[in-house]
């Protein structure tokens, strides 16, 4: 899709060699500002597609909405009479769906990349779920875990033209399918794509699956991953010490540095078997 790929002339220099000139691909950026009535919510940098999981996964993070009859519809529109660009997403809540609270307005935009950072305070993230996880009887197999990097990658058809979007999949902890994997610019938005993805196909909670993600696991991924009522949070990348807080106290299970068989888990490690590969054991704290 042309929208989310974008080719360029750039310039190949390398140390002892002639520059060369060829063509390349970048990942496509462009605004995104969501509506919620009519009334402006929030604007984010993102990678055009999937817009209306978006807004909803985006939607269930701050708590407004937590099932798929709550999103009545959605639909792209342009800003006084100019043309439809595709980048203003009006959504429309079902009858009896109270609309965002005013605290979750943003008035600035959300880079692609800091998601969180754009709250107006920081007490704004402490949203509470509908759902608990700590009481999921996921269990999973450390080996069927150590294979969803691998599947994660070979999924990520844009990064292989660009190298530059992260990704974030559900998978089915029982049988280690993959339900759904979306691409984006911005971490925190390929995972509200995918708990949109969730919503729309009444999903959730999302009992028994696994989160997996491309890049670190922040405190804001681990709040989504509790909003949609996920027990499982896997990075390729480190955890943040307050992402690694969050699910120790809500009952997720935190897995770091999933790279090849080994990882790291940082919380409830109960729903990972120990027997069937070796875990690696952070040093005792304390």
């Amino acid at each position: 899709m042309s929208r989310i790929a974008a080719r360029r002339r750039v310039t190949r220099v390398t140390v002892g060699e002639a520059p060369r000139r060829r063509a390349d691909f970048l990942a496509v950026e462009e605004p995104l500002e969501i509506r919620v009535g009519g009334r402006a919510l929030t604007v984010t940098m993102r990678t055009p597609g999937s817009d209306v999981e978006l807004a909803a996964g985006f939607l269930v993070s701050e708590g407004v909405i937590h099932r798929s009859e709550h999103l009545a519809a959605a639909i792209h529109c342009a800003s006084d009479g100019e043309e439809n660009t595709y980048n203003v997403l009006d959504v429309a809540l079902a009858p009896g769906v109270a609309p965002p609270d005013p605290s979750v307005e943003r008035n600035f935009y959300t880079t692609s990349s800091c998601g969180v950072c754009g709250k107006a305070s920081i007490d704004a993230v402490s949203t509470v779920s509908r759902y608990r996880v700590d009481e999921d009887l996921l269990r999973l197999d450390p080996e069927l875990l150590a294979g969803f990097p691998d599947a994660l990658r070979a999924g990520q058809a844009v990064f292989e033209r660009t190298g530059g979007l992260h990704a974030a999949a559900l998978f089915d902890g029982a049988t280690g399918e993959m339900l759904v994997l979306r691409e984006d610019v911005g971490r925190h938005n390929a995972v509200d794509k995918v708990v949109g993805w969730a919503l729309q196909h009444d999903r959730l909670p999302a009992r028994g699956c696994v989160l997996m993600v491309s890049g670190r696991a922040s405190f804001e991924l681990t709040q989504k991953a509790l909003m949609a009522g996920i027990p499982m949070l896997a990075a390729v990348s480190a955890p943040s010490s307050l992402a690694a807080e969050l699910a120790a106290e809500a009952g997720l299970t935190l897995v770091g540095f999933l790279r090849g068989p080994s990882m790291v888990v940082y919380s409830r490690e109960d729903r990972l078997d120990p027997g069937s590969s070796t875990l690696d054991d952070p040093s005792p704290i304390g």
